[in-house]
């Protein structure tokens, strides 16, 4: 009987999950049908069929050149702060943890702030660059957390690993500061902005440049699920279950810094995408990261293409980044007020 019991549970989760994945991906594609129709230039929801199916060429520049693009990149980046964010929660076991905290995301917009400050970033060659750089300096912010983190016969400690990322990132931000202080106004203003968390990619370049990252990144996460769960049992047990922990904790670290690193060349700061997405998804279908990790990644591209597409709703000149950090901060607090 509790055999049977067992089994039936599983299959209301596994049902449960499932619903929930189908139904955030009807979500995704319904908001993205919403943003096409939203912008400076309004078009009906009419209009844009006519354009997607070729039968109205006016208003082609505007869906394919602008819109389209914005919108894709949008999905991908909150996919990719989400996954991150829930690797460095299953890392750390701490639901508080993300990205942004550790300092990631200050190490990659640090490489950022540097390039543009003697490289034009609107220049073509530089769409290509700036995630690789974004990527470089948020492994070396990651390295020094490893090196600060790690103790001889004690591995990784997840609590002395969200220390040292808060005192980097503080740092790091002094260090951008002092550099936005040196650009001239045109860099500073594009600094600004991009700190604040735009989507200053608006082409299918950017979603180019930010395309190989997800597809190599995203399904490696996805196949070390199992592994994440064992971590989460803590130490002693993962490695009872015959897990390599601290191999492994590099790896799903360098994935993590991977995914913020591209997304935060491409996206700027946007934070809090990383610590709201995968705790809702934990509310939702649950701690197995089989499916958090894939529920993750939906409720982060659909939380970044609602803020984008409300953003351009009130003006084209409102950061996504704002409008995440309006979204998320009310729900941080409550994370803060919960946690024991």
């Amino acid at each position: 009987m509790t055999t049977s019991y067992l089994t039936s549970a599983e299959q209301r989760r596994k049902k449960r999950a499932a619903a929930v994945i189908a139904i955030l991906g009807a979500l995704i594609v319904i908001c993205f049908l919403i943003s096409m129709n939203t912008g400076y230039i309004r078009l009906s929801p009419l209009e844009v069929l006519k354009t997607l199916f070729g039968y109205d060429t006016g208003k082609q520049m505007i869906l394919f050149d602008f819109r389209l693009p914005r919108i894709v990149i949008s999905v991908m980046i909150g996919a990719g702060f989400a996954v991150s964010g829930a690797i460095i929660q299953g890392l750390s076991r701490n639901p508080l943890a993300d990205p942004g905290l550790l300092g990631i995301n200050a190490g990659a917009s640090l490489a950022v702030v540097l390039f543009v400050s003697f490289y034009p970033a609107t220049e073509r060659g530089s769409i290509f660059l700036m995630p690789v750089l974004a990527l470089l300096g948020a492994a070396l912010t990651a390295l020094l957390i490893f090196v600060f983190s790690y103790r001889r016969h004690h591995g990784l400690m997840p609590t002395r690993m969200i220390l040292v990322g808060i005192a980097l990132a503080a740092g790091i931000h002094a260090v951008i500061h002092l550099l936005q202080i040196r650009l001239d106004p045109q860099q500073f203003q594009f600094i600004a902005v991009w700190m604040a968390g735009n989507i200053w990619g608006t082409n299918w370049k950017f979603v180019l440049a930010l395309l190989p990252w997800l597809i190599v990144l995203l399904p490696f996460v996805f196949l070390k699920a199992k592994v994440l769960n064992a971590l989460n049992l803590g130490e002693q047990l993962a490695v009872g279950l015959g897990t390599r922990v601290n191999k492994e904790r590099a790896w799903l670290l360098a994935a993590a810094v991977g995914l913020a690193g591209s997304c935060v060349a491409v996206g700027g700061g946007i934070g809090f995408v990383g610590l709201i997405a995968p705790h809702m998804a934990r509310r939702l279908v649950g701690p197995q990261h089989q499916v958090q990790l894939p529920a993750s990644a939906l409720i982060g591209g659909l939380l970044v293409l609602v803020a984008d597409t409300l953003g351009r709703l009130i003006s084209d000149e409102i950061p996504t980044g704002i409008v995440v950090a309006v979204i998320g901060a009310p729900y941080f607090l409550y994370l803060l007020a919960r946690s024991k």
